[in-house]
């Protein structure tokens, strides 16, 4: 099915979408480390921010499609439910996760989403992947796994939470993708569809997950114009962020999205040793490069895929024949069936 007009690639956009995610992502960290920490404003009530994040970017949706700017397709409901229950699982499990497992297993458990999404686009979509692309999903994994697993403990709780939250997440972004492409729609469209179930469902179940979490309700905690400031920024660059997460996995696949997201990973690591005065050992400098590398390899073995997937494609090979896009244009639901033959119409 052909691309939606504004996802058709250009090497200047993606570098764009690539761009946004990577500066919102590792902007919307250091924000949220600024509200959350200790040090910080203490808001430790993650899973309803994250609902604030999903309204905010829904209500952008809704004037973006009220001023026109933004067009809107049909997706039917169930879909969308589905998706958002997904998304939620996702998020609560991720926030469970942290809390019962160590820093190093939860570490573990996201760096394993990248062979889990591999796994699942195969089963779905009939996937494959060559040696080189696989070898350097290993490089990336192992680079980054040195830079940040530290201290490894598991327990029974913390493992299903762990399994629910990789599967539930690699489900998600599978899904992203392939929704965009069965019904072509845009990735803002689709976000505007799906943001509004979010933020609802986040914002009625969200103060009780983060009192599972915390062991408080947000109506306890005293506001102040800083803290506000910090979630008013954080909802700002969750609208870029939530944008180019599903702009870059519709221009690319949910892989590459794991792969090159961990450059986050790393700027993450590098600013917080530059701002916030976190230690940088000789380990963590070794792992970063390491997977720096395994990115290089990882997008030259996307290349060299490509190419081979080009030759042994017969050139000019489309989901429709030239000859039939040409019928189509030319008004092809007036003619009569029985008239038409091999592509031109009968005198």
């Amino acid at each position: 099915m052909e691309k939606p007009e504004s996802e058709k690639k250009s090497p200047v956009s993606d570098v764009g979408a690539w761009a946004m995610n990577v500066v919102s992502s590792v902007g919307i960290i250091m924000a949220n480390k600024q509200l959350m920490s200790s040090s910080g404003f203490g808001f430790g009530f993650a899973t309803t921010l994250t609902g604030f994040h999903f309204a905010f970017t829904a209500l952008v949706g809704m004037v973006s499609n009220a001023t026109g700017l933004s067009a809107s397709k049909h997706v039917p409901l169930w879909e969308l439910l589905w998706f958002s229950i997904v998304a939620n699982v996702s998020i609560a499990a991720m926030n469970f996760s942290l809390m019962l497992n160590s820093v190093g297993f939860y570490q573990i458990s996201k760096l394993s989403m990248i062979p889990v999404v591999c796994v699942l686009e195969w089963i779905i979509h009939s996937k494959h992947y060559c040696k080189e692309v696989k070898a350097s999903v290993m490089v990336v994994v192992i680079g980054v796994g040195i830079c940040t697993v530290t201290d490894v403990k598991v327990n029974a709780k913390g493992f299903i939470c762990a399994c629910t939250a990789v599967f539930s997440t690699s489900l998600q972004q599978i899904s992203i993708g392939s929704l965009q492409k069965k019904y072509s729609v845009g990735s803002f469209e689709l976000l505007s569809k799906t943001a509004p179930i979010q933020a609802i469902s986040l914002l009625i179940f969200g103060p009780f997950v983060d009192y599972v979490l915390s062991g408080k309700f947000i109506s306890t905690y005293k506001m102040t114009y800083g803290a506000i400031f910090c979630i008013l920024l954080s909802c700002a660059l969750a609208v870029f962020c939530n944008i180019s997460q599903y702009l870059c996995i519709g221009r690319f696949s949910a892989t590459s999205f794991q792969v090159l997201g961990h450059m986050k990973t790393v700027c993450v690591l590098t600013l917080g040793w530059l701002l916030f005065d976190s230690e940088m050992t000789f380990k963590n400098i070794a792992g970063m490069a390491i997977a720096i590398v395994g990115m290089v390899i990882y997008s030259w073995a996307v290349d060299i895929e490509k190419q081979r997937n080009a030759k042994s494609t017969p050139h000019g090979k489309n989901s429709m024949t030239e000859d039939e896009i040409k019928l189509l244009k030319e008004g092809v639901e007036h003619i009569d069936l029985k008239d038409v033959e091999l592509g031109d119409t009968k005198p």
